[in-house]
């Protein structure tokens, strides 16, 4: 082998180096059932999105918050699994994760329709940042472990996914074969779907949070595709068919007799 292969040899096995024990393996992934029914290759495949995922981003604890092995990778298997079948690519042109002990209360100027110009100070378990960051809570991320159409980190990571098409809008940019007018059209029937049953009032299962815009909708039916597709599907069947040709994934296959709880709003 000569030097340059030699070079280049060595530098793939250090990108393949697994700094975590088996222990630490063991302990993330059983705490996290949306992963349950991953195939063998799949659960290969994640692992390695999982490690490339931390070396591309930078994980940053705030106010104090220790960030410990079995917290890294239990949100790096998480982010990985909306790209298990698309790649990091589409986590591209940003960098970094900072990460809260607990909700966190960030300030935003917000501008009302009559020109005044107030501050935004809502409680929040996460934020996409357009061009920078996502900021998450950890007692949200472990709250919502269990298999509840709640998860804060597909969440954010579905806004920066939507947000590839230039505009964050809940229409990311589509694969070859899928209609972009099919998408709009089924996305728009049940957002508005969505909005008159929750201003009539009526307990949806899916989070009304998804009415604050197109791109919160997306958002949150990527987090209910993931965690409770039985509800998606039974709610807004076409919803999941084209997500699932979006994320090339059928979760309501993979996690076919797994208990999936009741969908909540905590926004």
């Amino acid at each position: 082998m000569n030097p340059l292969a030699r070079w280049w040899h060595s530098l793939a096995l250090a990108e393949e180096r697994d700094p975590f024990t088996a222990a630490t393996w063991e302990q993330a992934w059983k705490s996290l059932p949306l992963l349950a029914g991953l195939d063998a290759s799949e659960s290969a495949r994640l692992r390695r999105l999982a490690l490339g995922f931390l070396r591309q981003k930078t994980l940053e604890p705030a106010q104090g918050l220790a960030l410990t092995d079995p917290i890294r990778l239990m949100i790096a298997l998480q982010a990985g699994l909306p790209v298990l079948q698309l790649g990091l690519d589409w986590y591209g042109g940003w960098y970094s994760v900072i990460v809260y002990p607990d909700a966190f209360i960030p300030e935003h100027q917000v501008m009302g329709d009559d020109g005044v110009v107030w501050v935004d100070r809502t409680v929040k378990a996460g934020e996409s940042w357009e061009r920078g960051p996502i900021i998450l809570s950890w007692a949200d991320i472990h709250q919502d472990l269990e298999l509840d159409g709640h998860n804060v980190i597909i969440h954010e990571l579905a806004h920066k996914l939507d947000g590839r098409s230039g505009s964050t809008n809940g229409s990311p940019p589509l694969h070859r074969g899928m209609s972009g007018a099919l998408w709009k059209r089924t996305f728009a029937q049940a957002y508005e779907d969505l909005c008159h049953r929750a201003d009539a009032g009526e307990h949806t299962p899916i989070d009304p949070y998804a009415t604050q815009s197109p791109a919160e909708f997306f958002a949150v039916v990527s987090e209910a595709f993931f965690e409770v597709p039985s509800l998606l599907i039974g709610e807004y069947p076409d919803v999941y068919g084209q997500l699932k040709a979006f994320y090339r994934q059928d979760p309501l296959r993979r996690l076919a007799g797994c208990v999936e709880g009741v969908n909540r709003s905590r926004r």
